[in-house]
């Protein structure tokens, strides 16, 4: 079994045009998450390089002149190898071959970091499994992680979302949700609420300023569900709290919203 992180794998990535294949070799911290990004825009001479240095998953452009997307699909279907297509449109000709040839996914251009996470992360955990790689990473690893969430939290929570905060620490949305519950027994969403609930109990405490500002100051969309949150969250209404109401044991400061 090798642990966690002694393992790079090699990620072909092909588009025809040679500053968007370089572009997303090297604007994307790849080596974050596991991946050797090289770059070409020439399909053959990536078919070529293959013959010689094998490759773990590929991330190809659709359409190309010669050997396109779809062509790169169906070889690497033969050899077992993981592809990604990306496109600057939606095709349901392109959907179908994708899905009868096994693509991993389907992304369009312009590619996001978070979907790239999402994409790859997934990826690299297939990937890991069939080459039994084991999560054996130091307890300081995933306190930094959180971290890390928490303070990404408390600086944005007024329009945090999970993608974004898996951007942060360059970990699939999906993995990081699994890692927040399994670590800290507390999900991303309830993290959030909690921190928002706290500052408005501040605000509204402060006692300048209006409710509907402070809905909005905390990252709701309108007083009404701030105020059902708030509620169900801290056992008082928003203007009972101001008006020195407290509950006598507090509701839970983290309860999921209806």
């Amino acid at each position: 079994m090798r642990r966690l992180g002694e393992i790079m794998y090699t990620l072909l990535i092909l588009d025809d045009e040679a500053k968007i294949a370089e572009g997303i070799a090297n604007l994307f911290p790849w080596d974050q998450i596991g991946f050797r990004p090289v770059a070409f825009s020439d399909p053959g001479k990536a078919l070529q390089a293959m013959e010689s240095t094998p490759v773990d998953c590929v991330l190809t452009d659709i359409e190309m002149p010669g050997i396109n997307g779809m062509e790169i699909l169906r070889r690497m279907n033969e050899k077992g190898i993981p592809v990604v297509l990306i496109s600057s449109h939606t095709d349901y000709a392109y959907f179908r071959s994708a899905i009868q040839f096994h693509a991993e996914d389907y992304l369009l251009k312009p590619l996001k970091g978070s979907d790239i996470l999402t994409v790859f992360g997934r990826l690299k955990e297939k990937l890991d499994a069939s080459h039994h790689v084991t999560a054996e990473n130091p307890p300081s690893y995933y306190e930094k992680i959180l971290a890390e969430v928490r303070k990404y939290i408390a600086e944005n929570y007024q329009d945090a979302s999970l993608e974004e905060a898996a951007v942060r620490v360059s970990l699939s949305p999906a993995y990081l949700s699994r890692l927040l519950r399994e670590k800290s027994g507390i999900g991303f969403g309830e993290e959030l609420q909690r921190v928002r609930m706290e500052k408005a109990c501040e605000l509204i405490a402060d006692g300048r300023n209006k409710m509907y500002d402070i809905a909005g100051l905390v990252g709701y969309d309108n007083p009404k569900s701030f105020s059902r949150a708030f509620k169900a969250n801290i056992g008082v209404t928003p203007m009972e709290y101001r008006n020195g109401r407290r509950p006598e044991k507090t509701a839970d400061p983290v309860r999921k919203e209806g």
